[in-house]
């Protein structure tokens, strides 16, 4: 049989559960019960970007003819426009939550969290077929029976752990959970390959420490138990290598490349011209790593802004990446100022950049002494 023709490119798609990386569908009661839990719990996960996917239960309403976007001074937008429901735009829009719940009601999620109220066996016999991956269930009512049609499909209901609504705080803590869980795995990237004009010849083969800098930086990288590839430009068969798919972009296109790798990862992206970056700096990037927002970047003490080269990026940011692409700016550090990034601040002597003869013959006798 001849091979099957493939009309796109075969890329790693990103995981997604239905509408958001992350979601949960609560179901089985009224929705006014329903908001009033994830307005509850959220109060308790505000460290977290969580979003609140819900239907309007207004009955006409006319169709917008402008769209109004209504911002308060605190950081709060109203928005006010069209836009019709399907799963690729929501994932777009929901795309910096950390975490997003789902009035189970009116859309169906991945995952769900299902309430028992015993008003409501007729409401879970109709969405039986929805509900696919239970969590943990609620008890609105401690006497409340497994109703049958939940026993029928799910032999093990009563293995599952449940909590009474009131039980804030184990709630909290089970969705908590749900959100480590999700958190995405670090990866190393060390870009190479810059022909840098000031240097004369390419700054990740010089040798501070008896090695290529290339090859100390990705020893400095996996000895944090970080999987680390080097960013080239030719294409490579080599297991260690992304090469560029986004070109002549330099390090932005080094960073989107190995995000089109891997888009569930994040990247600890790495320069080979901060020779004094150590095995100190690298623990307290990560240690201080905050996934969710954008990126974790370093900054100098005394500098104004964060080093792009010297950061943790997370998945989030592969899309805010193509979006500053998209307007035509390539440049990594210009969607650091502008987004939602946490800072590191360490001595600048430490992130110092070497770009000349001069700077490598005093660096390295430094390092040498």
């Amino acid at each position: 049989m001849g091979k099957k023709h493939q009309k796109h490119a075969n890329i790693t798609k990103k995981h997604n559960d239905t509408y958001a990386t992350n979601e949960v569908a609560i179901l089985g009661t009224k929705c006014g019960v329903i908001a009033d839990l994830v307005y509850n719990v959220s109060a308790n996960l505000n460290t977290y970007n969580l979003g609140y996917f819900d239907a309007s239960h207004a009955k006409d309403i006319e169709k917008n003819k402008l769209s109004e976007y209504t911002f308060h001074h605190e950081g709060n937008l109203q928005i006010n426009t069209v836009s019709t429901i399907n799963k690729f735009e929501q994932r777009l829009q929901f795309v910096n939550h950390d975490f997003v719940f789902i009035n189970g009601n009116h859309y169906q999620g991945a995952k769900q969290i299902l309430i028992l109220d015993d008003e409501k066996e007729a409401s879970i016999k109709k969405r039986l077929d929805q509900i696919t991956s239970i969590q943990f269930i609620i008890k609105l009512n401690s006497n409340t029976p497994y109703f049958d049609c939940l026993v029928e499909k799910f032999p093990h209901i009563e293995n599952i752990t449940s909590y009474s609504i009131n039980d804030i705080d184990k709630i909290t803590n089970h969705i908590h959970n749900l959100i480590k869980e999700n958190i995405a795995p670090v990866k190393g990237l060390v870009l190479t390959g810059g022909k840098s004009t000031r240097m004369g010849t390419d700054k990740s083969e010089l040798n501070y420490y008896a090695k290529p800098q290339k090859q100390f930086a990705k020893e400095l990288l996996e000895s944090n138990s970080l999987e680390t590839y080097f960013s080239v430009q030719a294409v490579s068969e080599e297991n260690d290598e992304i090469h560029d798919t986004f070109l002549n972009l330099g390090p932005f296109g080094g960073i989107c490349s190995a995000f089109q790798k891997d888009p569930n990862s994040a990247w600890l992206v790495l320069a080979t011209d901060v020779p004094f970056v150590n095995d100190e700096l690298i623990q307290l990037l990560l240690e201080k790593r905050n996934p969710s927002k954008v990126a974790t970047a370093i900054k100098g003490k005394n500098k104004d802004f964060p080093e792009p080269l010297i950061t943790i990026y997370e998945p989030k940011a592969y899309s805010k990446l193509l979006q500053y692409l998209a307007q035509g700016y390539s440049c990594p550090r210009k969607m650091l100022i502008n987004s939602d990034v946490e800072i590191v601040e360490v001595d600048d002597t430490l992130i110092r950049n070497i770009n000349t003869p001069e700077e490598f013959e005093l660096a390295k006798k430094e390092i040498n002494e």
